[in-house]
C-alpha cells in the first residue's frame, strides 16, 4: 500500500568537470508519513562532453579485465583499514556498481544499508586511477583522467 510522501528533497553535485569529463552525483531524500525516519539515495552519472556518452562501471576498463574482482580487493583492504563493519561480510562489488570519477580518482560508493549500518552512512571508497592504470580503457574518461598534462 502507497504511503504518503511528506517531505522530497532533490539536489545534485558536480564531482568532476574537466578534460571533457562529466561527472555528477544526485541526490534525493524522501520522508514518507509516519516513518520512523527518511531515506536519502543518492545516482551518479559520469558523461563524456566529447561524445555524449553516458558511461557505466564496466566502460571504464579495458575489455575482459577482471575490474570487479580488483575494485573488490582494493575495496576489502580500505574496510579492514577504516575499521568499517559491513553487514553481512563484504564480498565482491557488482558489474555495475555506482561510481563517480573526482579528478584522479575512482569513487566506489554504496547506498544506505546495501553493505553497512546505517551508521556508516554511504560508504566510500576513493580508489586512485594510478592504482588501476593497467586494466583502465585508455579512451575511457577514467583514461582520460589518468593521463599527466
Amino acid at each position: 500500500m502507497p504511503t504518503t510522501v511528506m517531505e522530497m528533497i532533490g539536489s545534485y553535485e558536480t564531482k568532476n568537470n574537466q578534460r571533457q569529463v562529466l561527472s555528477i552525483a544526485l541526490s534525493n531524500y524522501t520522508y514518507h508519513y509516519h516513518a520512523a525516519q527518511g531515506m536519502t539515495y543518492i545516482k551518479s552519472l559520469t558523461f563524456d562532453l566529447q561524445t555524449g556518452k553516458v558511461y557505466k562501471s564496466k566502460d571504464l576498463f579495458m575489455p575482459g579485465s577482471s575490474y570487479v574482482g580488483r575494485l573488490s580487493t582494493l575495496i576489502r583492504s580500505q574496510i579492514k583499514q577504516r575499521d568499517i563493519q559491513p553487514l553481512n561480510g563484504f564480498t565482491r562489488i557488482r558489474p555495475n556498481q555506482d561510481f563517480y570519477i573526482a579528478d584522479k580518482v575512482l569513487v566506489i560508493y554504496f547506498q544506505f544499508y546495501e553493505i553497512t549500518p546505517y551508521v556508516f552512512r554511504f560508504p566510500m571508497f576513493p580508489i586512485s586511477v594510478y592504482d588501476l592504470q593497467d586494466i583502465i580503457d585508455e579512451n575511457s574518461p577514467l583514461g582520460r583522467m589518468a593521463v599527466n598534462h
